[in-house]
C-alpha cells in the first residue's frame, strides 16, 4: 500500500512540476513576443524618420516662409528618435511628430506646385504606407501586450510568474488625445 501511494505522490510531483515548467515557458514565449513586436514599432518609426527629412527638403523649396511649421516636425522628429523613452514616451513623441506631420502634409493644399511635385507625392504615399505599418505593428504589439498580461493574471501564470522575476507587466502602445479626434473634413 505504501509503495502505491508513494507512486501517486511521485506522479503528482511529476505533474506539478512539468505544469509549472509549461507555464513558466508560455510566460517567457509571451514575454518575447511583446518584446518582438515592439522591436517590429520601432523598425516602421524608424523607416518612417528616414522619409521626414526628404518631405521637408521637398516642401521647403516651395514654402520657404513655413519656416515654423517646417522646423516643428524637424523638433518632433528629432524627440521622437530618442532612444531613452519608454513605451508611454514613445507614444507621447510620436503623436506630437503625427501632428506635426499633418500640418507639413497641408501645406499641399495651399501650395499647387508642391503638391503637384511628383517627388513629394511619392514621399507622401511612402509616408502613409509607413503610418499603416505603424498602425498593423502598434495593433499586434498591443495584442501581444494583452495575451501576456492574461496569462501573468490567470492561474497558475500569477503563481509561477513569480519564478525568476523576470515577469512584469507591460504598456500598451496607447494614442494620444490629439489622436483620438475624429478629423473634421469640409467641403468647399
Amino acid at each position: 500500500m505504501g509503495v502505491v501511494i508513494a507512486g501517486i505522490l511521485a506522479v503528482l510531483a511529476v505533474a506539478l512540476v512539468w505544469s509549472v515548467v509549461r507555464t513558466y515557458n508560455r510566460l517567457v514565449r509571451l514575454r518575447n513576443q511583446t518584446q518582438a513586436s515592439w522591436a517590429q514599432i520601432d523598425v516602421q518609426l524608424k523607416r518612417r524618420h528616414e522619409l521626414i527629412p526628404n518631405l521637408v527638403e521637398g516642401a521647403r523649396g516651395y514654402a520657404a516662409h513655413e519656416r515654423a511649421t517646417l522646423e516643428a516636425v524637424v523638433t518632433a522628429r528629432g524627440a521622437a528618435t530618442d532612444a531613452g523613452l519608454g513605451v508611454a514616451g514613445k507614444a507621447a513623441a510620436e503623436d506630437v511628430l503625427t501632428a506635426s506631420l499633418g500640418r507639413l502634409i497641408a501645406l499641399g493644399e495651399n501650395y499647387p506646385q508642391l503638391k503637384a511635385d511628383r517627388h513629394f507625392a511619392a514621399l507622401q504615399a511612402e509616408l502613409a504606407t509607413a503610418e499603416d505599418k505603424i498602425a498593423y505593428a502598434r495593433q499586434f504589439y498591443n495584442s501581444a501586450v494583452q495575451s501576456y498580461h492574461t496569462a501573468l493574471e490567470s492561474f497558475p501564470g500569477n503563481f509561477v510568474s513569480g519564478i525568476g522575476g523576470a515577469h512584469g507587466r507591460r504598456e500598451y502602445f496607447e494614442a494620444g488625445a490629439a489622436a483620438q479626434e475624429a478629423p473634421r473634413v469640409t467641403f468647399a
